[in-house]
């Protein structure tokens, strides 16, 4: 080798200021794809309106966007304001994903969902999506993983899949075991979690009032609603998340539950491309029962992961948002085993966030037993965030129809007392 030719992996002085100079082209391309549009402010407030939304999570933001879109007018209640920090639709980010396995009517509202978080996204100052893909991996001969893989293949949705020698040579950031295989969803990916909720919201022209709503007078003689500053509404929407057991303790106390969760957040080495997009897709390892799950470096905010078992029961108001060391060594001992290029990684960030449960791990989409023009509508159970879009228009499509019937599944007639499921 002559002695001013570089090795192999070192790149040249000339490919490196070649690859500076393409920079600026290449940052101009990706802006082009992009169409941001400047959102309008949100309309004057009306004292009387159809329907008031308390609740500005993600359920009540785009239950507001599509009401509003049908024409409808709306006013839009939160204690906290949009995406807050203390509600289950805060935070960084969230996965979106279809493989439900024989659970298919999540997997229809997520396909559902997707097009407008994608539009949503398309004409947002920042992006809201990120097309990462998601990995699901598990031993093989697992069910839930069959009938995910049967469902994409069948609604003809973009995925690869394959054994254990298919996700070594994919992922060889990742330690995978013997007889594991996995499935990797094309078209899907991660979320934007607080600031999705504030562009819909932005997006729908309506503002946020920072009200403490109680609970209805409830009377079948009421025609409108009377609201906190002596407006009127004809439909009163409740979507408060792991506020609404609180606000109807009656109905629901046991029947809607929230519990702690803890997320981290650890930093690769400096240019270490292995842990974010395009290299790692958004994951998640189903073993033994349980979920750990996690997402690739978005946003400069780390490699993600999280354990999907349900916590200790909190209250969202008072609950001190610290992370656990037994938590962080649990995180940081399952790394070491699936991701050994992190092993010494450092924590450089986390949060305490709460999954609002329901007792069979379905929505609660109905009427207040008894009041046709009162909806209750929450039960996350931790994957809720991505069907968003689906979950508000179905809530619009009540309203604006309230002979349509309930979905059985999302009936209070569902709901028992809580017991822990693992989902996400």
């Amino acid at each position: 080798m002559a002695a001013d030719t570089p090795p192999n992996n070192i790149p040249t002085r000339r490919a490196l200021l070649t690859s500076l100079a393409a920079l600026p082209v290449a940052a101009a391309a990706a802006a082009a794809e992009r169409k941001s549009k400047k959102r309008k402010p949100a309309k004057p407030k009306v004292q009387h309106v159809d329907v008031a939304i308390i609740g500005a999570g993600v359920f009540g933001a785009w239950t507001a966007w599509h009401l509003l879109r049908a024409g409808k007018t709306v006013r839009l209640f939160d204690a906290y304001g949009a995406g807050h920090a203390r509600a289950s639709s805060g935070g960084e980010s969230r996965v979106i994903r279809m493989g439900y396995g024989a659970d298919t009517i999540y997997s229809e509202m997520a396909r559902e969902s997707l097009p407008y978080w994608k539009s949503l996204s398309d004409t947002a100052s920042a992006p809201i999506f990120h097309n990462s893909g998601v990995l699901w991996f598990a031993p093989q001969g697992d069910a839930y993983t069959a009938q995910s893989l049967a469902w994409l293949q069948a609604n003809r949705v973009g995925h690869e899949h394959g054994d254990v020698s298919w996700l070594q040579n994919k992922y060889r950031q990742m330690q995978f075991y013997q007889g594991e295989t996995g499935i990797l969803e094309t078209e899907t990916g991660a979320l934007i979690a607080g600031r999705g909720v504030q562009e819909v919201i932005a997006d729908a022209q309506i503002a946020v009032e920072r009200v403490v709503m109680p609970a209805p007078l409830l009377s079948k003689k009421i025609k409108k609603h009377a609201l906190p500053d002596g407006g009127t509404a004809d439909h009163l929407v409740y979507a408060a998340g792991p506020w609404l057991a609180e606000l109807f303790p009656q109905q629901l106390m046991g029947k809607i539950v929230a519990t702690r969760q803890e997320v981290y957040h650890f930093g690769a080495p400096q240019g270490d491309t292995r842990f974010a997009p395009p290299e790692l897709p958004v994951w998640a390892d189903f073993n033994n029962g349980r979920i750990v799950y996690g997402l690739p470096d978005l946003e400069g905010a780390g490699f993600k992961i999280a354990v999907d078992v349900h916590g200790p029961v909190i209250d969202p108001d008072t609950m001190e948002r610290s992370l656990t060391p037994a938590g962080i060594a649990e995180a940081r001992a399952y790394i070491a085993r699936r991701f050994p290029g992190l092993a010494s990684a450092p924590l450089i960030g986390g949060r305490v966030c709460q999954y609002e449960n329901s007792s069979n791990g379905d929505y609660l989409i109905d009427r207040f037993p008894g009041q046709e023009r009162v909806w209750l509508v929450g039960g996350g159970s931790g994957h809720g965030f991505k069907n968003g879009p689906a979950v508000g228009k179905r809530v619009a499509a009540h309203i604006l129809d309230p002979k349509l019937a309930v979905e059985p599944r999302f009936s209070f007639a569902t709901k028992g007392t809580v017991a822990a499921r693992t989902v996400f």
